[in-house]
């Protein structure tokens, strides 16, 4: 269904400065902030629409913990369809998950704690999603803290609430919202990642346009009405962006502590701000006080920087006027330059490297993809193990085939300076990937990938040596050390031992190292 936000004339009709947006887009640039794309809504209307190319605005886009918000709203639409209440019993919903050891505190354990991040269980950020049943790894994990006595951000509560609102409706959670809020928010039908009983993970694994993200935000902003209809409702909008936690212990000081709704964050800037928020900085932000609504989609770990960068130039933007008015234009995230060409493409065109697999990383599960660590770490079904590599070339581009397991692909990359686009399907998922390739000297091919669907980039270099030899060194953006380090404050909660913890961290600091080290080939058939 298309029904989108209106738009705007000029930014200036509704309000919005053109000027500070496009300081805040430059100043980004020099800060080296990867944005994706920009929406800026006032009065409800589209002021500001930016894309970085090849980012736009008809692929949706993993959006991380933005997901969140969409489960909670399937829990308003449960509570007010009177499937459930804010106090219903996790067990009461699953009895036939009974857990090993009795405790009194499951009597505590309810929907309104699992919204609230404050149910007291504590999963293994360890588990292997693809080989546990996630009710029964939930409901066994340990206590750490009373039901309702404090906040403690654990991704698995909302999946808690997905695989309710699937036992009360007899349905999943995206049939469930379809005619409640996609159809009359004119939200395509989305993708959602789920576990191994189709249940969505309703944490995370949500794939939307940006658009998508603005409609909800604004509808929520607006109270439940979306282009004049009621579709959540009313109480549900105005309780789940209320405070409903206190949360100052977590990074205190910043955008994390002001205070937790019902998977809607507090925000600093003004007490009835409220925000949707998804790692690596995917932002849904409602700003009632100035009629205005923000969306920012991201490749930056530092969200707590993220944040207190946006919060700089918004309000500012509906504050400050231009005496004349500029464009913001679309732009691309990264410049592509043609390639040399050498003589080694007759040599290595046509045939087939093998890889030697990496024993840790397979005991692990986190077996090098194709697609980057920031996408394949919290998959259900994890690809892996890139081997068999083929490439043939042409005048401006050339072909990489591939297996990961039992799935083959074939991408096109640009030799001349401009991406080239494919479909690839890895760990189940369908994906559109925009590639090119760069000879770095005579014997090194620079390989690039983004999935577009995703907010990363995979780099791989291939060096090809006398005999047959062949080295592949990864590399992904954000990298593995940006997304670990990004990742402490989260560890310093899940982990109380300092003793522990900072073993922990020690290992912590050489892990990009052992999860993307260089791998061996050679080539398996002769020259041609």
């Amino acid at each position: 269904m298309n029904n989108a936000i209106e738009r705007a004339g000029k930014p200036g009709e509704v309000g919005v400065s053109s000027r500070v947006v496009k300081e805040f887009l430059n100043d980004a640039r020099e800060v080296g902030y990867e944005f994706h794309s920009l929406m800026v809504i006032r009065h409800g209307k589209v002021a500001v629409e930016w894309y970085n190319e090849p980012y736009n605005k008809d692929t949706p886009q993993s959006v991380y913990s933005v997901s969140k918000s969409f489960t909670s709203t399937a829990i308003g639409f449960a509570i007010n369809d009177g499937l459930i209440s804010l106090d219903t019993k996790l067990l009461d919903i699953f009895p036939d998950y009974p857990p090993k050891k009795a405790d009194a505190r499951f009597d505590k354990l309810t929907v309104r704690n699992l919204l609230r991040m404050s149910s007291g269980k504590q999963p293994s950020f360890l588990s292997d999603k693809g080989k546990v049943d996630w009710i029964e790894d939930y409901i066994n994990s340990p206590w750490v803290f009373e039901p309702g006595e404090k906040f403690l951000y654990i991704n698995e509560n909302i999946f808690m609430l997905s695989a309710i609102v699937n036992r009360v409706t007899g349905m999943s959670m995206r049939e469930y919202l379809r005619p409640r809020l996609f159809e009359p928010l004119g939200i395509d039908f989305p993708f959602w990642e789920t576990d191994r009983n189709g249940v969505e993970a309703g944490g995370w694994g949500l794939y939307l346009k940006t658009e998508d993200i603005a409609k909800l935000t604004l509808c929520y902003q607006q109270k439940g009405i979306f282009n004049g209809v009621q579709v959540i409702p009313e109480e549900w909008a105005i309780e789940a962006t209320k405070k409903q936690i206190g949360n100052e212990y977590n990074r205190p000081g910043t955008d994390a502590s002001f205070g937790y709704g019902y998977c809607f964050w507090k925000n600093s800037i003004d007490e009835d701000s409220f925000r949707a928020d998804g790692m690596f900085s995917q932002f849904g932000v409602g700003i009632p006080q100035y009629d205005a609504t923000v969306v920012l989609t991201s490749a930056v770990t530092d969200e707590t920087g993220c944040l207190e960068y946006l919060f700089k130039y918004f309000p500012r933007a509906f504050e400050e006027t231009d005496e004349e008015e500029t464009s913001v234009e679309n732009t691309n995230v990264e410049p592509l330059f043609e390639s040399d060409r050498t003589e080694m493409e007759k040599i290595i065109r046509y045939r087939y490297i093998k890889f030697r697999k990496k024993l840790f990383l397979n005991l692990t599960g986190f077996q090098l993809s194709v697609l980057p660590m920031a996408v394949t770490y919290m998959l259900t079904d994890k690809p892996g193990n890139i081997d068999m590599v083929k490439f043939d070339f042409n005048d401006k581009e050339c072909s990489m085939e591939w297996t990961e397991g039992t799935e083959t692909n074939t991408i096109i990359l640009g030799l001349d300076g401009r991406y080239r686009y494919s479909k690839i399907t890895l760990g189940k998922i369908d994906f559109t990937v925009c590639a090119n390739a760069f000879w770095l000297d005579d014997e090194s091919l620079l390989v690039t990938i983004r999935p577009i669907q995703t907010i990363a980039k995979r780099s791989l270099i291939f060096e090809f040596k006398p005999k047959d030899k062949v080295v592949m060194i990864p590399s992904s953006s954000p990298s593995g050390g940006e997304i670990l380090n990004n990742l402490v404050g989260f560890f310093e909660q899940m982990i109380p031992n300092k003793v522990i913890l900072n073993i922990f961290l020690k290992a912590m600091s050489v892990a990009p190292k052992i999860l993307e080290p260089k791998h061996y080939g050679k080539f398996i058939d002769k020259q041609k």
